[in-house]
């Protein structure tokens, strides 16, 4: 017998459950069905770094992050702050003492609001508020752009002495994603959703769409008059049932996370970012190593910046974050992720560039460190894909690379008005997949920075 809804949604990552909120609490929907062959939020949503930031180098993401933001206060506002918000910002640091194309970047991002923004405190008895608190409701907005190096050591004490320029985002911080997909489950069920634990076999298009299910009890099936692929990593498998191709792929980025015992990092750091490339300081033993082995031998060549630093849990925690999005390459999200097992090594010689004091750590992490990854699923331009497909009923909200956590709500109330024919944001269109048929805006978006951060 083949079970029926209104809606199916494919996946139950933070976008799938996103989704579904949106559909059943905002239009009503109460007939809707999550399906996932695991855990709602795992795969990749567990593996999120869990920050947000409304920063962009392109107004329409600005805005789109700045849409998610509104949303994820407002659960933090109903929920006594269930999903653990806090707002210390996002600190930018460079050894470039005029870095106009970052300037540039906070210029075009902010647009017409950046007058009033953007505050430059260039000399050391200049008025710039630390971030003393976590608290997200009194932190305050714009961005705080620090080109003073007395001023710079005293509120970021463990930054190394030759950075020039601190560019502070103010309203981005981090939340618990787990603690927002439980919150989202639990709202979705309370007004009549549901998850099915299955993987989509196949799609049959017949007056809606027909899922083939294998369940843990066999096969199954379900008819949906509407479908959403949420699927991840997988939204290109998915899209290949109904004859469609996207353009996206998938490539595997990595983290680190351990118990701060040497007290590295101070806990009121906020989420940072060395924005300057390097070349990891090998010794020329290890250098010999890297370079007779060609899977490690591009490491001795200079590397891209972006490397993360942040403390974990809170205020009162102990443990720190680091992430690096050097990875370019590809690869399928089938099957065992490909870490490489010298990451940490990798990532805490060169994080230590920014905050010196990791560099204790070089050979003796402690025993409990985790070592863990997950996909970016991405278009060529780094911007989502979040609207219909070309089959009729059938919508997408994926290739959210590396900032799903922080932009699932406002994906999910974008894909629930597509879904519903209803009022969308001014900036929909151009997250949708209809956005390739605007030339003159895949120009723009081809010549700009994609905003990997």
């Amino acid at each position: 017998m083949t079970e029926t809804c209104d809606i199916a949604v494919i996946g139950a990552g933070s976008v799938g459950l996103a989704t579904a909120h949106a559909l059943a609490t905002t239009h009503g929907i109460s007939r809707v069905v999550m399906i996932d062959s695991g855990d709602p939020m795992a795969l990749t949503s567990a593996q999120s770094g869990e920050n947000y930031r409304n920063w962009w180098p392109h107004p329409v993401m600005t805005a789109f992050t700045d849409h998610a933001i509104d949303l994820l206060e407002t659960i933090a506002t109903q929920t006594g702050n269930r999903i653990h918000m806090t707002r210390r910002g996002y600190a930018l640091a460079t050894r470039r003492t005029a870095p106009a194309d970052l300037m540039g970047d906070l210029q075009r991002g902010y647009g017409d609001a950046a007058s009033s923004l953007l505050r430059e405190h260039a000399t050391a008895a200049s008025p710039y508020q630390t971030p003393r608190s976590s608290q997200w409701d009194t932190a305050p907005d714009g961005v705080d752009i620090l080109t003073n190096q007395d001023l710079i050591r005293r509120h970021f004490p463990s930054f190394a002495d030759d950075i020039a320029t601190v560019i502070h985002i103010r309203r981005a911080g981090d939340i618990s994603g787990q603690q927002l997909g439980q919150f989202m489950l639990e709202d979705i069920r309370a007004h009549g959703g549901r998850l099915q634990r299955a993987r989509v076999a196949g799609i049959e298009v017949n007056k809606g769409f027909t899922l083939n299910l294998q369940t843990q009890d066999g096969p199954a099936s379900l008819h949906a008059g509407r479908i959403v692929n949420a699927a991840g990593p997988f939204i290109a498998d998915i899209a290949k049932m109904l004859g469609e191709t996207l353009n996206v792929s998938n490539v595997y980025q990595q983290k680190i996370a351990f118990e701060d015992r040497e007290a590295a990092i101070p806990r009121g750091m906020p989420f940072s970012i060395d924005l300057d490339g390097q070349t990891i300081a090998w010794t020329e033993e290890e250098r010999d190593i890297l370079s007779a082995d060609p899977d490690t031998a591009g490491l001795l060549a200079p590397m891209p910046g972006g490397i993360h630093c942040r403390p974990e849990g809170g205020d009162g925690g102990t443990w720190v974050k680091l992430g690096w999005a050097f990875n370019e390459a590809a690869s399928s999200p089938h099957g065992e992720p490909p870490l490489i097992p010298h990451f940490p090594d990798i990532v805490l010689r060169a994080a230590g560039r920014l905050n010196p004091s990791l560099l204790r750590y070089l050979g003796r992490l402690p025993r409990a460190a985790r070592h863990y990854g997950g996909h970016y699923t991405m278009t060529p331009e780094n911007w989502p894909l979040i609207g219909p497909m070309q089959t009729p009923g059938a919508f997408v909200a994926g290739a959210l690379s590396g900032f799903g956590t922080m932009a699932a709500c406002a994906t999910g109330a974008v894909c629930a008005a597509w879904v519903t024919d209803t009022e969308r944001p001014s900036y929909a269109t151009a997250l949708s997949p209809q956005r390739t048929a605007d030339e003159a805006l895949m120009r723009d978006l081809t010549a700009g920075n994609r905003g990997i951060l």
